[in-house]
């Protein structure tokens, strides 16, 4: 006799009471999800794991998100930002290692200055690299001016976390003002969309006020905005923020990774071809955290490329693994890491969402008919 997960995995498109109900499986239903998940990845990405190398290039920040370890106000973090010299030199490592894929990363700034160093910066990556990398950006909120700017100085994906789709749960881990703005964040991620980036976007799982609903929710927002890819993680909570207050009513650290799991899982069920990040947070919780999160779905691993001096002030949350590792440390056990699962590491290529081309496909495929019907 089929169970109730037997019956929601053959669903074709799952339902927000479906998506609950998976949430909160357990036992053999929960493995049931898992094994699901690895057969859809399987069978539509493959068994090849994506390398981003991580340049965090600054934890200047002007907001004040009230979960972040690197928000405005917190002054007992030193603040940096690297120089064109330590991140090109982080380029150079990542293109002879053949990573084919970078992230840049900072705290979110839109200044003039900001944004014409970041152009300046992938026009350099680009000629030292011969165009052969594919560059992410995780920059926060810009203009369609900038982001237009960047995309075609060579930037090709970006990556905007939405943190929550609830947008009262969005209020309460941010400050009430115009410079945390539920829908200014959206917009942008629409904007992405305009500027023709492979859009990535996340939530955070485990979160003080969240609900197991808020979560199906977050799952349902990433298929309506129809995105790319996707970037989520345990909430784990950091000491100089606001948030703090609430660590004795939070969930524990191992039911927020179970939680991360298994929407790792049903995302993938429902997104099948969409590039999904095991991400560092997983780590944290689970010293095989990243691998398990690979084995549900995922297929994105950031190794960091940040110099060491830097990487104890970009702490987002606490107890943050391999902050003392060089990158060629990094390297050699996340390699050693993915064989233990058998998996194979994609280096020398881009590894772009594969949602993303068959959504050119599609498009290109409309034009041409469009086109055709007009002759």
């Amino acid at each position: 006799m089929l169970s109730c997960v037997d019956e929601i995995l053959k669903s074709e498109c799952l339902s927000r009471s479906e998506i609950i109900t998976l949430l909160q499986a357990q036992g053999k239903e929960r493995t049931k999800l898992f094994t699901c998940a690895a057969e859809v990845k399987q069978k539509y990405i493959g068994n090849k794991v994506y390398f981003r190398g991580l340049i965090e290039y600054s934890n200047l920040c002007a907001k004040n998100c009230l979960y972040c370890g690197i928000r405005q106000s917190n002054k007992h973090i030193g603040r940096y930002t690297m120089t064109e010299n330590e991140v090109l030199e982080a380029v150079r490592y990542a293109y002879q290692e053949k990573y084919a894929s970078l992230v840049l990363q900072s705290g979110e700034i839109n200044t003039p200055a900001f944004i014409d160093r970041i152009t300046d910066m992938l026009l350099k990556i680009g000629t030292i690299t011969h165009h052969s990398m594919g560059i992410t950006l995780s920059l926060g909120e810009q203009s369609k001016k900038t982001l237009s700017t960047w995309k075609d100085a060579g930037a090709r994906r970006y990556l905007l976390r939405i943190e929550t789709s609830n947008t009262e749960l969005y209020r309460k881990i941010h400050p009430q003002n115009k410079l945390h703005d539920f829908y200014q964040r959206l917009n942008t991620i629409k904007s992405l969309r305009e500027a023709n980036y492979q859009v990535g976007t996340g939530v955070m799982v485990g979160l003080p006020f969240q609900t197991v609903e808020d979560m199906a929710d977050d799952l349902l927002f990433f298929r309506e905005m129809d995105v790319d890819m996707v970037g989520m993680g345990p909430y784990i909570e950091h000491t100089d923020t606001p948030l703090y207050q609430y660590k004795n009513s939070l969930l524990s650290l191992s039911e927020r990774f179970d939680l991360t799991l298994k929407m790792i899982a049903i995302l993938r069920i429902m997104m099948k071809d969409i590039n999904i990040v095991a991400s560092t947070a997983m780590q944290t919780i689970d010293k095989m955290g990243r691998e398990k999160a690979l084995l549900v779905g995922a297929n994105i691993i950031m190794p960091n490329l940040t110099p060491r001096k830097y990487r104890e002030n970009y702490l987002l949350y606490e107890n943050k693994p391999c902050l003392d590792e060089e990158a060629y440390q990094c390297k050699s056990c996340l390699e050693a890491r993915m064989h233990l699962i058998g998996c194979e590491i994609g280096y020398g290529e881009w590894g772009d969402s594969k949602h993303f081309e068959n959504r050119q496909d599609l498009t290109t495929e409309d034009t041409e008919n469009t086109e055709k019907s007009l002759i």
